[in-house]
């Protein structure tokens, strides 16, 4: 198997509430959006993040139980600079998202981030990292 990944996708509880909060709130332009079902974006080359209902979610994976909660996990947005941070961490609270973290400087590596959850209960970790980039090709560079 190839090490990449094509498609994150996430059990939403409420695809309204996801839609505003990703389309209306953040400004993101679905690449994809089926009403009462799924809403796709496309969140880099190669890469797509679904938001599916979490009913249907559930009928898809087919197991009799309820396995669209979402744990442990957070998905990461880097920015250029802890105003930016700010910034956005505002942005996605004026979109319906909840403050878990205030923007700050972070335990580790020297990055300054905050966490905002979504409407479904995704968590957002906004950060500034100067110790990495991401250059031209989309290759992230650590350190």
């Amino acid at each position: 198997m190839e090490q990449q990944v094509h498609f994150m996708t996430l059990a939403t509880r409420d695809l309204d509430a996801a839609r505003r909060f990703y389309r209306d709130g953040l400004g993101w332009d679905p690449l994809m959006d089926v009403p009462g079902e799924i809403v796709f974006f496309q969140v880099a080359p190669g890469l797509v993040l679904s938001l599916f209902d979490a009913e249907k979610f559930n009928r898809d994976l087919a197991t009799g139980t309820d396995l669209s909660s979402v744990s442990g996990v957070t998905l990461a947005h880097n920015v250029g600079g802890p105003d930016e941070v700010r910034d956005l961490v505002s942005r996605m609270e004026s979109a319906g998202g909840t403050v878990l973290k205030e923007p700050q400087p972070g335990e580790f590596g020297g990055v300054f981030h905050a966490h905002v959850q979504d409407p479904n209960g995704v968590i957002w970790e906004i950060a500034h990292n100067p110790g990495w980039r991401i250059d031209e090709a989309g290759r992230v560079h650590l350190g």
